[in-house]
């Protein structure tokens, strides 16, 4: 589903990286949270690809999916 996100304990304590890189997925959902345009964050992080932004876009908004509760 997610395959440019992985998880290694043995990168970054296993927190979702991009492509087993040092570079959690937090980090650039983060910068595109504060505006930062894809061309700078792709700049600040000259191994990551456009896709990987979408891909990191993508895992976190299928982790926010509301599962309501009910009574």
């Amino acid at each position: 589903m997610f395959e440019r996100i992985t998880f290694d304990p043995k990168i970054m304590g296993g927190r979702a990286c991009i492509r087993s890189m040092r570079i959690p997925v937090s980090v650039i959902v983060s910068q595109v949270a504060y505006g930062a345009p894809d061309d700078e964050i792709l700049r600040e992080y000259p191994n990551l690809e456009r896709q990987d932004i979408a891909h990191a876009l993508q895992y976190a908004a299928w982790l926010t999916q509301e599962h309501p509760i009910t009574p």
